[in-house]
């Protein structure tokens, strides 16, 4: 082991600290673009709008009844996402752990992060060209567009939490992981603030002005494709204050080539020598599964409430920043609960209270709730959830979020807690890996038990499933610090 991988990388300071705000900040510039980009703007209207349209226009589903052809056109919608994550999570989860060695053992990690933000910041400019037909750039590049992005993200996410623990003292790393997550979805509640107010409400009831600003053309998907750019600007501008404030870790003039022979040796040391910490490998392990569960759905839930629910755009960019602002208390919330009862049971908790309050989301239908024990019925005559199954959706939507955030902060900081000392850059690459190898299961689970039980109910009902055997798993990681 090298002199600079067994080196002390712990700060000082707290969350509101002068590196821990500026750690936590670079979420703020780059998380809204994954919450615009990878799950609620981008990556519907991609599926729907490009593939799904492009196919219907094209013929080829000319011999199917109206209903058929656009089943088969949003499945193919999906399936072109599907492969975007596919393709992206293979490609990080196989590089991903030795980028992360490599850094415990590397220089400084800022010009790392800068050249990761500045690829995102170029590949989410381009989405603007992303348009139906042959006037934009062809799907394919488009989806090559999506991986870069995905791939260059999930890189900048490990260098990035490879400097959490240079950020401030290790009793204060949980606050500063949450208040990294709280700002970066709070980020996100103003982005979508401002496509809602400056394009969608002038188009509807020409309010707050009388028309879309900047002469955005909705009929043009303008107000989607504008997320892009919006990021990339974003991104670009706020990540500043991380640059110039937050510590590096990294040794100064430390050779990079002999950082990545190191660290892919000591990759699979680590590998081979899991057995000297079995409570972090364990740990890992139930990560992936309960991670895996969680991601299902917040992607496909989206999904599920548009088609269950009949919720239209106006109301899913609703619930989108509905959903972000609760994700910002969530992030401080799992900072704070790490504190008060320690991160093993704050996941716990945390696990627990997201399926409570998704097994009560699938208990909701346009026409029933709780399973039918109530019938709907329609509560107001406003523009957005006017019955009693939309606003109890909605309700519920505070819980996952609260909850999923917090256990994305309370995942990280036990990473920390479990990590050796000097190596959570290498571990935290074997935590991407953990998160990325196995992102099919929970669409294959859904996919399998929808087609077998012929409902979406009960294939959604299927991620619970991960959740079941991730907490089982946690239950036994005994939360101790190796030496």
């Amino acid at each position: 082991m090298t002199s600079a991988a067994m080196r002390s990388d712990e700060g000082v300071g707290g969350a509101l600290g002068k590196t821990g705000f500026a750690w936590a900040i670079f979420e703020w510039a780059r998380n809204p673009y994954y919450i615009l980009i990878v799950i609620y703007v981008f990556a519907p209207y991609f599926a729907r709008d490009i593939i799904g349209a492009d196919l219907l226009a094209s013929g080829e589903l000319a011999g199917l009844d109206a209903e058929t052809a656009k089943q088969t056109a949003n499945a193919r919608g999906q399936a072109a996402i599907a492969s975007v994550t596919k393709w992206a999570g293979l490609v990080a989860a196989l590089t991903a752990p030795f980028l992360g060695a490599a850094l415990d053992r590397g220089g400084r990690r800022k010009p790392i992060v800068a050249i990761m933000l500045g690829t995102i910041a170029v590949m989410s400019w381009l989405l603007w060209y992303a348009i139906p037909g042959d006037e934009g750039l062809p799907t394919e590049l488009v989806m090559v567009i999506l991986v870069v992005a995905y791939v260059s993200y999930t890189y900048s996410e490990v260098t990035h939490n490879s400097m959490l623990t240079a950020a401030g003292t290790p009793d204060r790393v949980p606050m500063i992981s949450g208040l990294g997550l709280a700002l970066g979805n709070l980020a996100a509640v103003l982005m979508f603030m401002a496509l809602v107010g400056f394009f969608v409400l002038p188009s509807m009831i020409g309010w707050p002005f009388s028309e879309p600003q900047f002469g955005v053309d909705l009929d043009k998907f303008e107000h989607m494709r504008i997320a892009g750019p919006l990021c990339a600007v974003w991104l670009a501008v706020f990540s500043i204050p991380f640059f110039t404030h937050a510590k590096d870790p990294g040794t100064k003039g430390a050779s990079w080539i002999k950082a990545i022979r190191e660290g892919t040796g000591a990759v699979f040391s680590t590998l081979r020598e899991a057995s000297r910490y079995r409570q972090l490998m364990k740990y890992l392990v139930a990560r992936m599964f309960y991670a895996d569960g969680m991601a299902a759905l917040l992607t496909l839930g989206a999904v599920y409430v548009s088609l269950f629910l009949e919720w239209g755009f106006l109301e899913m960019t609703c619930y989108a920043l509905f959903g972000s602002l609760w994700a910002f208390a969530g992030g401080i919330f799992g900072g704070w609960l790490d504190t008060k009862v320690g991160v093993k049971a704050a996941l716990f908790i945390e696990v627990f209270g997201m399926v409570v309050a998704f097994a009560l989301q699938l208990s909701l239908t346009k026409d029933v709730m709780l399973f039918g024990l109530v019938s709907n019925f329609q509560v107001w005559d406003g523009l957005v959830f006017q019955t009693a199954s939309d606003l109890t959706y909605l309700a519920l939507v505070t819980v996952v979020a609260v909850t999923a955030t917090a256990s994305i902060s309370s995942s990280r900081a036990m990473l920390v807690e479990l990590a050796p000392p000097g190596r959570s850059g290498e571990f935290f690459g074997l935590y991407a890996i953990a998160g990325t190898i196995t992102v099919w299961m929970g669409p294959l689970l859904v996919e399998l038990f929808t087609t077998g039980f012929n409902s979406q109910r009960i294939g959604m009902a299927s991620v619970a499933i991960l959740f079941a055997i991730g907490a089982t798993l946690l239950a036994f990681v005994k939360v101790e610090k190796p030496e």
